[in-house]
């Protein structure tokens, strides 16, 4: 008998832990900052599921089976919407159609900006930047201009403003509190402490970045005109291209000319960007090299990871410009 009652309790604890990962993975986010800010709000209740790990890039995407069975077992999935993750469209309108889907560049409140527009920044100056919208030869023509990033005109990187993030913070626990009322409180009390954290980030990297501020650098990847206007800065020299295409040697050419052009003191790659061209890019300009990672590519997923890597990209302009 004593023997029937353990292997009873043991059957017993593993549905339950089953069933345990079951309603953790019913909450998946589409890339890893989304990510972060749901699994901070869902602290102590949960862990939501991640569709995009790694170096994977929201801008050319393939799901894998496993990852289309975390949309379809799904009953609350986040993602920024089309104009980043135009890869998700189809699968969620199919296969995720029995969740609920929280559109987050929908968000009231937030912020949106324009591509191509002329940005007003907190430290009162236009956005003077130059584009290189010029064709590659070298490259395939898709038959788009590189930097158009699927559907419309709004840039969907929101969430390198901090001051977005407390509006992605307030739309998650909503939502969350919607599918699990029972857990409406703890969603609550995390939300109101992350929007107190996000106060704080502001602030700090405000005052990191504070010293470089109207210096001239130059970007591979036109995604950060919300941290620049959040934090006063703004990119002299944006080169257009794919975040996933590496640079034909004529925009090479071009890339160096703007970059002597302009004197700008840094040039700041992606994890994408094979390092070796950045070398060829900066070699006699006088321009440093930096490294920005709007995803949080290299970073561990989880809740510290937003504030991980908005710091790490303002770590990353203070020493490359300060040089």
């Amino acid at each position: 008998m004593k023997a029937f009652f353990a292997a009873l309790i043991a059957v017993i604890s593993v549905t339950a832990a089953t069933l345990g990962a079951r309603a953790e993975s019913a909450v998946v986010a589409s890339i890893k900052p989304v990510h972060s800010l749901v699994a901070a709000v869902m602290s102590g209740a949960g862990e939501p599921g991640l569709l995009i790990h790694g170096a994977g890039s929201p801008h050319a995407f393939a799901l894998t089976p496993a990852q289309a069975n975390l949309i379809e077992e799904a009953s609350l999935i986040f993602w920024v919407g089309g104009n980043l993750e135009a890869f998700l469209e189809k699968p969620l309108h199919t296969i995720g159609a029995g969740a609920e889907v929280v559109e987050l560049i929908d968000v009231p409140g937030l912020i949106e900006l324009n591509w191509g527009e002329d940005l007003g920044s907190e430290s009162g100056e236009n956005d003077d930047r130059h584009v290189d919208d010029q064709p590659d030869q070298s490259e395939p023509d898709h038959g788009e201009h590189d930097h158009d990033h699927g559907k419309g005109r709004i840039d969907p990187h929101v969430w390198l403003d901090p001051e977005n993030a407390k509006h992605l913070v307030r739309a998650i626990e909503s939502a969350l509190v919607r599918a699990d009322p029972a857990q409406a409180s703890v969603y609550r009390a995390n939300a109101a402490g992350l929007v107190s954290r996000l106060d704080g980030l502001i602030d700090e990297v405000r005052a990191l970045l504070a010293p470089v501020r109207g210096r001239d650098y130059v970007v591979f990847h036109d995604a950060y005109r919300y941290f620049e206007n959040r934090f006063g800065l703004a990119a002299a020299g944006i080169i257009a291209l794919s975040p996933e295409s590496q640079p034909g040697a004529e925009r090479i050419r071009g890339i160096r000319k703007l970059i002597q052009d302009l004197g700008a003191v840094c040039v700041f790659s992606e994890p994408q960007f094979e390092a070796k061209i950045l070398d060829v890019l900066i070699e006699g300009t006088g321009a440093q090299s930096g490294a920005l990672d709007p995803l949080g590519a290299g970073l561990e997923n989880g809740p510290e990871l937003y504030f991980q890597l908005v710091r790490n990209m303002a770590v990353s302009m203070r020493e490359c410009l300060s040089d």
